[in-house]
């Protein structure tokens, strides 16, 4: 699966009589049953265009003018050809809100500009790799000796190395073999390139080395691994801060996803909707669709922010009362003012990921994190607010992040696609939450899991409640290493796919096995090897790190199937076989994983590692199922349907260009 060649079909709707309001959306004139709402839900191109014919005859459409979107002019589809092997991690903003399940009505987004400059170098790496464009670098100085041919035979990323031209029948007798260095660094024009990469993939002549996917890889993951792990520092600094205060405050800030993953769930329908938007050429309605968003968001925030306000007595109910639930509903009650941040960061994110602006979140939390530790060291120990200072920092820090990144993208992006704040954002709200709703189902039947097993190791006492505090951090951050490299498999796979390359994409699924092999095995290392100093990071409570350092060899067996777990995922969605994984995966959590996590917890006596065990039996079920999958799927029929699917897009682009003309000569 290729990233979508297709634009939104911008189909024009009459002007409503009477003004459209947030009510209208779920309710007709004439009520009927099912109602709207739970309705099959709309494809990404209703909703955009309902917006567009709501803009059409405002201050947007001069807008669009000035950007020469008239009513008059076509919209130039995005082509399969015009973009084949850019980086965009589809569904993925910097957070883990990720579900392996396939959400139903989500189109894939059209790439941005950065996009097709990044497709445009993958295509010259590729080339220049199979000797069909002359080499980057000359072979001159170093690269002429002995080293340099040592270098090449290793790391090299062509596919036959070599210190000359290539000769073959069809060479003259007679030439001129000399290459000047200036001729070597000569770079075509991206016209010229595309027609050699589409010649070249033709005539089967694209192929690929382990060492060009394996540096690939590298240079799409890394900057995810960073932006993961510096995000999930904020949450890491609360955490180690708490645990100087005692056992049972580190017991009490077990994360909670009650809030956080339903964010994140529907905020995933912007992935798509901005995508849409900025690639059609309306970028005003990338804008609309983040405070849209937002809205719904602040809205959800008030039925959860009641919950954790009297969060106590159901605390109390679930884990027992005592002085750690005590703590709990207090952090709780503080972390809600915070909630407004996390709603306008998650749509925040996805704002400037539509227009290709990926640094724009990183260089936030490079200046947001920091901050975070600052502050809870402020809060908690310099005024003395101890526990309560700690949610404090917490939820400061959720309502500076958005702060940060607006103030980065006023003063150092020009960014076209933020009109002021809009009305119309109170408007076309059913449509959006029927688009998103799946996305937060299906995140939160994933992530609920975790959370059961956090309140069933409440039962156990506050010692193993603050123990697994600590192991769901270690194992998170560590998560951060190996869900980045599966996104950029992800890509990278649906990339060469889409480029009728499956050869190629064999080769990255392989190269992406080992690293993730590769990377479960050095976090397996970390934690058996640290098992004693890494809880002391986090407590000084003899009993908390005893248990800590007992269980979390169990953890370390598990790094290797979560880490292979999360590429065969990623796999997966690169060859359209995303439904195989998602529902492998919940599957496994709640058919496997949870009965054994509960039956050896409280059964058997073992407790926190009994829940433990029952994970790791899963992610091991998971990832040996998926990779038996991988092994015998047919990725030519993977080919053959990404295909099928830029054939439909592009008709859809077609019938969608004809409606709109006859909507024009109706009007």
């Amino acid at each position: 699966m290729s990233i979508s060649n297709s634009s939104p079909i911008n189909i024009g709707h009459p002007a409503r009589d009477r003004r459209h309001s947030v009510l209208s959306d779920f309710f007709s004139e004439s009520l009927h049953f099912p109602p709207s709402f739970i309705a099959t839900a709309p494809n990404v191109q209703e909703i955009l265009s309902k917006d567009i014919a709501d803009c059409s005859s405002e201050d947007e459409h001069e807008d669009d003018e000035a950007n020469g979107l008239t009513d008059d002019s076509e919209l130039r589809p995005v082509h399969s050809t015009d973009v084949q092997l850019a980086f965009h991690p589809n569904g993925v903003a910097y957070g883990c809100g990720y579900s392996t399940v396939p959400l139903p009505g989500l189109d894939h987004p059209v790439p941005n500009p950065h996009e097709l400059d990044e497709s445009l170098q993958a295509e010259l790496n590729l080339l220049r790799d199979n000797d069909i464009l002359p080499p980057k670098h000359p072979r001159t100085g170093w690269r002429a000796t002995v080293i340099g041919r040592i270098y090449r035979s290793l790391f090299s990323t062509r596919i036959h190395d070599h210190d000359g031209p290539i000769f073959s029948e069809t060479t003259p007798l007679l030439q001129d073999v000399s290459v000047e260095p200036e001729h070597v660094l000569t770079t075509p024009p991206p016209e010229e390139v595309h027609k050699q990469w589409e010649e070249a993939v033709a005539t089967h002549h694209i192929q690929t080395t382990w060492q060009r996917e394996a540096k690939t890889l590298v240079q799409y993951s890394a900057p995810l691994i960073a932006a993961f792990l510096l995000h999930y520092s904020v949450t890491v600094g609360s955490v180690l801060t708490v645990g100087r205060l005692g056992m049972e405050e580190l017991a009490a800030v077990n994360p909670s996803i009650t809030y956080y993953v339903p964010v994140q769930g529907l905020a995933t329908c912007l992935d798509t909707l901005c995508a849409q938007a900025y690639g059609s050429g309306h970028k005003h309605l990338v804008g609309l669709q983040a405070q849209r968003m937002t809205l719904i968001l602040w809205i959800l925030m008030v039925p959860i922010a009641v919950l954790w306000w009297f969060s106590e007595p159901v605390l109390a109910a679930l884990v027992g009362s005592g002085r750690t639930t005590e703590l709990a509903a207090l952090y709780l009650r503080v972390l809600i003012i915070g909630m407004p941040g996390v709603a306008a960061f998650e749509s925040g994110k996805r704002f400037v990921q539509a227009q290709g602006l990926f640094h724009a979140t990183t260089y936030t939390l490079l200046v947001g994190a920091p901050l975070s530790f600052l502050q809870n060291w402020l809060f908690v120990f310099r005024a003395g607010w101890h526990f309560a200072g700690a949610a404090t920092a917490m939820a400061v820090t959720h309502n500076l992040l958005p702060i940060l990144l607006v103030l980065y993208v006023r003063f150092f992006e020009n960014s076209e696609c933020w009109k002021g704040f809009s009305l119309k954002a109170f408007s076309n709200w059913g449509p959006m939450i029927r688009l998103a709703l799946p996305g937060m189902i299906m995140i939160e039947a994933q992530f609920s899991v975790l959370e059961i097993l956090t309140i069933a190791a409440g039962r156990f006492g506050t010692a193993q409640l603050a123990a697994q505090s600590v192991l769901v951090t270690l194992t998170s951050t560590s998560f951060n290493i190996p869900f980045p490299l599966a996104i950029a498999t992800s890509t990278r796979v649906a990339n060469l796919i889409g480029a009728h390359l499956s050869d190629a994409a064999r080769i990255t699924a392989r190269v992406a096995i080992f690293a993730a092999l590769a990377v479960g095995l050095f976090n397996m290392t970390i934690f058996i090897s640290l098992r004693t100093q890494l809880p002391r990071i986090f407590t000084d409570d003899d009993e908390v790190v005893h248990i800590v350092s007992q269980v979390i060899l169990v953890c370390a067996l598990m790094q290797i199937f979560d880490a292979m777990a999360a590429v065969a995922h990623g796999l997966l969605r690169g060859i359209g076989r995303q439904a195989i994984g998602g529902y492998t995966n919940l599957f496994s959590c709640y058919v496997v994983a949870l009965p054994i996590s509960l039956s050896t917890g409280f059964a058997l006596d073992w407790k926190l590692a009994g829940l433990w065990a029952g994970q790791t039996i899963g992610l091991a079920i998971v990832s040996g199922l998926e990779m038996l999958y991988l092994y015998l799927a047919d990725w030519e029929s993977a080919v053959a349907q990404a295909e099928a699917r830029m054939r439909e897009e592009d008709l859809s682009v077609e019938v969608g260009s004809g409606l709109k003309d006859s909507i024009r000569r109706t009007s």
